[in-house]
This record gives C-alpha cells, structure tokens and sequence, in this order.
C-alpha cells in the first residue's frame, strides 16, 4: 500500500518547482511559438539553475537584450555581465545559439545555394545578424553552386573589418571554389553599403577575375534588413 504523502515535505518543496513543471507541459503540448519570450528563457535556464527561480533573471535578460533572439545571440562578455548569470548559464544559451545556426545551415548545405536565396539569408542572419562586432565571410561554392565551406576571414570592430582579397583567393584556390559570395554584417543595424565596403568588393572581384573564379553577390547582414551588392547594380 502506497504512503500517504508526507505534508511537510510538500510545504517545504520551493514555489517555483510546480511552475517549471506547469511550463515544460505547456511547452510540449502547445508548442514553443506559443510562448512568450520570458517563458522560453526560463526553460532553458532552469537547465544551468536548477535550484533557483530563474523567473527573474529571464525577465531581466529580455528587458536588457530585448528578446529571446537578442538574449541569445548576446556576447559571452554581455551576457556575464547580468547579475545572476554564471557560466553554466551562460553556456546554455550558446548551446541554444549553435544550435540555431546549424539548423539553419542544414537548410543550405548540399543545395545550390542560387535557388536557395532566402534560405541562405536566413542561414547569414541567424548566424552573424546580432554580432556586436563585424564579421567578414567568405561562402566557397562549387561548380554547381553548392556550398563547400563557409570561413570567417576577418573580424574587427564595431564598424570596421580588415579583409585581404590575396587570402580569400588563396583560400578559394585551396577548396577549389569557382565561385564566392561575399557576407559581412553592420552591427548598426543598417546594412546600407559604406564606400569601403564598395572598395573591397571591387578589388575582390578582380582578384576572382584573373583567376576564373566568380564573385556571385556581397551580402550585408543588419538587423533591419540586408543588401545584395547585385541587386543593386554594384556587382
């Protein structure tokens, strides 16, 4: 015969257990979109924080970065500056993170990547559209347009990336690309092309040229939109 449950034991168990408990249930039967940002954030923390009501903490993350995405894709420094946020907190969220980027890089790999434009945008914004800092990279394709590998080459500050068109074809040639598509964000958020990033672009593209190799677009990754070099008749 099963015990009667002891009372006590269940006056001292914390608050906060019935309502991650309530949280997981709903998660599983309607779904994370259905969500509020705060909510998803509580589920991930309580993996790192199991022993204290993270309520809190991820209401004060969503006021600081904004939403769940912005939590998410935050800098390790950033994020270790919240009260409250240790490392295993941390590491949780850039779990999260790499998980959203190679999802959305599964969606391009092994497909050509000119059929699959907004795929491939997707793929740039999940991956470098929140930097803080400029990233420069380089996707290497292959005779079919397919993806072989995509590099960071550079990254610099806030509004600036030193990027070498001798290295990017040095690295082309090692993969055996035929062709490039450039992509760098503007941490602004603005992805309005600079007159240095039209510079750089021409001088890559000739660097391409004289090797046979064709530069197919220069991306820009802003948090308010992007900007194809090509359709915009600077390519």
């Amino acid at each position: 015969m099963t015990e009667p449950a002891d009372p006590a034991a269940a006056e001292a168990a914390p608050h906060y257990l019935g309502h991650r408990q309530r949280l997981r249930e709903r998660l599983l039967s309607i779904g994370g979109e259905q969500m509020q940002d705060y909510e998803l954030l509580e589920l991930v923390l309580t993996l790192a924080i199991p022993r204290r009501d993270v309520k809190p903490l991820a209401k004060a993350l969503i006021d600081h970065f904004g939403s769940f995405a912005g939590v998410i894709a935050a800098d390790q420094s950033a994020l270790e500056n919240v009260k409250g946020m240790g490392e295993g907190a941390v590491a949780a969220l850039k779990v999260i993170e790499a998980a959203a980027v190679r999802l959305a890089r599964e969606e391009i790999s092994d497909k050509p990547l000119i059929g699959s434009w907004n795929r491939l945008l997707d793929y740039c914004r999940t991956s470098m559209g929140r930097a803080q800092t400029e990233q420069f990279r380089v996707l290497f394709l292959d005779r079919k347009n397919r993806l072989i590998k995509d590099e960071v080459q550079q990254t610099g500050t806030v509004d600036h990336t030193p990027v070498y068109p001798r290295e990017i074809m040095k690295r082309a040639l090692e993969l055996g690309a035929s062709a490039l598509i450039l992509v760098h964000n503007h941490p602004s958020g603005d992805p309005t092309p600079s007159r240095a990033d039209i510079e750089i672009t021409k001088d890559v593209q000739k660097a391409a040229q004289a090797l046979g190799v064709q530069v197919h677009d220069h991306l820009i990754i802003g948090r308010s939109g992007h900007t194809s070099f090509k359709s915009q008749g600077l390519l």
